[in-house]
């Protein structure tokens, strides 16, 4: 039985199982002045995966990507070419596609690794901390001094709509040509790995890669760089995840109608994608699987929309959380939706995401069975 299932039927309480993912976080800053250093020893890259078989776990699931410092101004309006305006409100909250996802992953009460890239600074420290507080392992965490961490300027709008400008930093610059083999282990030791775009492609094809070869799942979150997906990476994913917009501009299609969107994921199973999970925000979601009919799962309705950064991130990591833990993919579906509904109450990315508790009893209010997607 997974630990879901046994949470589920109240086998397997949410404390005891973060318990664990907290116990087995023994991470502590380096400041070790040298280029490239660890939060922990690279011995203990495979601790985990032992420990995992004699206790009969899980296996974890390893976020390969992107950690940001995400500065946010709220403003009333997006400026116009040439124009200033003020901002209501401002703060630096810790982001960053992979260390969203990774967070979100670890608060669902589920063993998660991050392997990452952050600079020797401030912003940092910021991230280090905040993943170190949603239960993420940080073994493969490096800091380089080559490059300043990664930040993202977020412009928040009154209805939670936000527009984002990243500055890549540390995601993108530093990595060594060659992933290294501690990181391709704990690759090798997933139950699910998840990657991004807003780390170098050469990164994600050799984990994606490392991956395919060991039998373990990748799903490719097609948020981050606008370029296209090399055929290296796309031939080694197991399911691509991508919005409306990244949709239509990954395959030169439109979608703007459901039965447009039907078409464009058959163009990326045409590119070799096996399956496709879309998101498509309050209008819901869809997973496309090869040969088989679209599984459609509506939004679930939040009390209130106060930011929607990060939503796409939780619902992405939601959903793979569900599937390592051998739900159904309806149930995924469902499980993603509800943990998606929660993010976009509170504002920030990493401080929206939800504890499992709080996705069960959303699940529980809701009838996310009975709801209809929008198209």
């Amino acid at each position: 039985m997974s630990a879901f299932s046994q949470l589920q039927n109240g086998h397997f309480s949410t404390g005891r199982l973060l318990s664990f993912c907290l116990s087995t976080n023994p991470n502590h800053r380096s400041n070790v002045p040298c280029r490239l250093t660890f939060a922990s020893a690279a011995a203990s890259a495979a601790t985990l995966s032992s420990s995992a078989v004699s206790a009969g776990i899980n296996k974890p699931i390893v976020v390969v990507g992107s950690a940001n410092a995400d500065i946010y101004v709220e403003i009333d309006r997006l400026p116009k070419q040439g124009e200033t305006v003020a901002a209501r409100d401002g703060q630096t909250l810790a982001g960053g596609k992979g260390a969203n996802q990774a967070c979100c992953s670890g608060r669902l009460a589920y063993p998660t690794y991050f392997v990452g890239q952050i600079g020797d600074d401030a912003h940092g420290g910021l991230i280090e901390d905040a993943l170190r507080l949603g239960g993420v392992r940080l073994d493969r965490l490096a800091r380089v001094v080559a490059a300043p961490t990664g930040f993202a300027v977020v412009m928040l709008e009154p209805d939670g709509q936000n527009s984002i400008i990243i500055i890549g930093g540390a995601n993108m610059r530093g990595w060594p040509d060659k992933v290294r083999r501690e990181d391709l282990e704990i690759v090798a030791t997933a139950g699910v790995v998840l990657l991004q775009r807003e780390i170098p492609d050469r990164i994600n094809i050799q984990v994606a890669e490392a991956a395919k070869n060991a039998g373990v799942p990748v799903i490719l979150d097609a948020g981050g760089v606008e370029g296209p997906i090399p055929d290296e990476l796309l031939k080694a994913v197991d399911i691509l995840s991508p919005n409306e917009s990244e949709l239509e501009r990954l395959t030169g299609m439109p979608t703007e109608t459901f039965e447009e969107i039907t078409l464009a994921a058959m163009q990326c199973h045409e590119m070799g994608v096996k399956k496709v999970l879309l998101k498509l925000g309050s209008k819901g979601s869809a997973l496309f699987v090869e040969g088989e009919k679209p599984l459609r799962q509506a939004a679930i309705p939040a009390s209130e929309v106060v930011d929607t950064t990060g939503a796409g991130d939780t619902f992405t990591a939601a959903f793979a959380v569900a599937l390592v833990e051998a739900m159904s993919l309806k149930g995924c579906l469902e499980f993603a939706a509800a943990a998606a509904s929660l993010c976009v109450e509170v504002k920030g990315a990493i401080a929206s995401m939800p504890e499992r508790t709080a996705v069960l009893e959303r699940l529980q209010s809701v009838d996310a069975k009975g709801l209809h997607a929008s198209y």
